[in-house]
């Protein structure tokens, strides 16, 4: 099973995005996503962004893994 998590776009440099991961930056490859737009959020598994996802569901992602122990839901989803 792979897991998939939400990052919020930060940059765009071509074909490749900057994501924030809770104050960590991810390079990651946009060649799925060419319309994302800066503010998104995009769901990410190998450094590669699968699909935009609204607030709402990215949210929904993050309290999976804070339920798990494994994250802390990112403050401007709280």
């Amino acid at each position: 099973m792979c897991l998939a998590v939400p990052g919020r776009l930060t940059a765009i440099d071509g074909k490749t995005g900057v994501l924030d991961f809770q104050g960590n930056e991810l390079r990651v490859s946009l060649a799925m996503t060419p319309d994302a737009k800066v503010g998104a959020w995009l769901l990410v598994h190998a450094g590669m962004a699968l699909q935009e996802v609204d607030p709402a569901e990215a949210r929904k992602t993050w309290e999976y893994l804070q339920e798990m122990g494994v994250a802390e839901m990112p403050a401007e989803l709280a």
